[in-house]
């Protein structure tokens, strides 16, 4: 546990009974789309390296989410959410620092976050972490329609 503020924000693994708590943090941090059931999306992380699944939670209440993934070459960062009211307090860069030290006790040399172009507070935050925009431009492809 962190202690800030004179609260106490611990980070522990995603257990099935946080599902309504983590969508409503989503829906509230502007993350769901219509196209992406966040269900169906719990379900799949929690059948793959749903260790690297976190909750973020200030005195006992979640507050915050992050889901990881290593697939052997890159690291990735999904559902990274603070609930607004936080943001700007640090518990943000903590659950972040938390998981970028799992990703290099698994070997990961790199983390990848992909962030919506308007999505400039985002851009921001990550920059202040030590993060830089690569030079790349992402493209996707809906395998499975939720």
């Amino acid at each position: 546990m962190t202690k800030n503020n004179s609260s106490y924000f611990s980070i522990r693994n995603f257990e099935s009974s946080d599902t309504n708590r983590v969508i409503f943090i989503w829906e509230k941090c502007g993350l769901v789309r219509s196209w992406n059931n966040p269900n169906l999306d719990i379900q799949r992380k929690l059948s793959f390296q749903k260790d690297l699944f976190f909750i973020g939670e200030l005195n006992n209440d979640i507050i915050a989410t992050a889901m990881f993934g290593y697939d052997g070459h890159r690291g990735w960062l999904n559902y990274f959410a603070v609930i607004p009211k936080y943001q700007k307090t640090g518990f943000g860069k903590q659950l972040l620092n938390f998981g970028e030290t799992i990703l290099i006790e698994k070997g990961c040399p790199k983390l990848n976050i992909q962030i919506r172009t308007e999505n400039i507070e985002s851009m921001d935050f990550y920059k202040q972490v030590g993060c830089t925009e690569d030079a790349v431009v992402s493209f996707g492809k809906r395998l499975i329609e939720d």
